[in-house]
């Protein structure tokens, strides 16, 4: 598989190495909205590897490079969704947010219509300021033009599970609201409930933002972002990202024990009614339009920057890729997909 990993050295993000400066260069958006309050490192290389069938058939750079993966750590929430439903914490997702979160997020008439499904969807039009950021910093957003200006907008806000639209702001105040659930902060959680029994190493940590400690239970923790907008987030290397993908490609099952509710991958995978190309915080590849090399059932972990899990359940094939040009990733795929057939 030479030929996939030339693929990927020879197109490299645009993004520079100095991921502090790009960022507080105004790449999301300009000042003051750019602030960073979390924890920045610099990127290392492009690097990744291929898992087909469970065996590791091809790599390139580092692998063990710790580095941030942005929203990558979306789709990660929604794993702990799924604990928290196997957990019994979260029983139906179409019961609003305010009957068991009770901080004051989901008061009034508009934010209390809001349900767990909103949530996982990026449909729920949560309004208001979570860590000192506004969801106007987000509101507007349009991934196609990302980078490209500025996108604040002062649109009017439609009714929960009406309009769909990624924001940062919204995503952490599912976090928020999932720290409630368990009443642990969320990383301990996903060590000891995903990353131990898939024999993840330690090398990775799920930074939060250095305001975003905040009163559960009478217990001062720490609430972690679902990107690195602001800073913060996830930083893994490839071989940990790889073991996720894998879990999810086997339907939330290892080494025959069941680690996330039965379905709930395919949950995760069903198309929003507003953007058939997401699920549960998952990007999906309905008519084959995100990667068309794959097929319909592909699904993926996307980040800012070129960071990519992709999942392909047919051939119980994952690929990570890091610090990949995003306008290169079918090339990618298809160069593994040619050399698999």
């Amino acid at each position: 598989m030479q030929a996939v990993a030339d693929v990927a050295l020879a197109h490299e993000t645009p993004w520079p190495r100095d991921l502090r400066a790009h960022l507080e260069a105004g790449h999301f958006e300009p000042p003051p909205d750019n602030e960073l309050i979390g924890p920045v490192a610099a990127r290392g290389g492009p690097n990744g590897l291929v898992l087909h069938r469970g065996r590791r058939v091809a790599a390139w750079g580092d692998t063990r490079q710790v580095d941030m993966t942005f929203s990558v750590a979306k789709s990660y929430l929604a794993l702990l969704a799924g604990i928290a439903v196997a957990d019994g914490l979260l029983t139906d997702l179409d019961e609003p947010v305010a009957a068991r979160v009770k901080d004051g997020g989901f008061d009034g008439p508009h934010n209390g219509g809001i349900t767990w499904r909103h949530l996982l969807t990026n449909t729920s039009e949560w309004e208001g300021t979570l860590f000192g950021k506004s969801d106007l910093i987000d509101r507007g957003r349009n991934l196609g033009v990302e980078g490209q200006g500025a996108k604040r907008s002062a649109r009017q806000l439609q009714p929960p599970g009406s309009y769909w639209e990624y924001n940062d702001v919204r995503v952490n105040r599912l976090s928020l609201s999932l720290l409630h659930l368990f009443g642990r902060e969320l990383p301990e959680v996903f060590a000891e409930r995903i990353m131990a029994p898939i024999g993840a190493t330690q090398d990775w940590r799920w930074e939060a933002y250095g305001n975003a400690t905040v009163a559960v239970n009478g217990k001062a923790l720490r609430s972690v972002p679902g990107g690195g907008h602001w800073g913060g987030g996830v930083f893994i290397h490839a071989e940990d990202q790889a073991l996720v993908g894998r879990l999810a490609a086997q339907d939330g099952v290892w080494e025959g024990k069941r680690l996330l509710p039965e379905g709930w991958i395919a949950q995760c995978t069903t198309p929003c009614d507003l953007n058939p190309q997401y699920g549960f915080l998952f990007w999906l590849n309905t008519n084959r339009a995100k990667w068309p090399s794959a097929s319909e059932r592909a699904f993926g972990f996307v980040g800012a920057g070129g960071n990519l899990t992709f999942v392909e359940p047919a051939e119980a094939l994952v690929v990570v890729a890091r610090w990949l040009d995003p306008a290169q990733q079918d090339r990618l795929l298809a160069a593994v997909f040619a050399r698999l057939a």
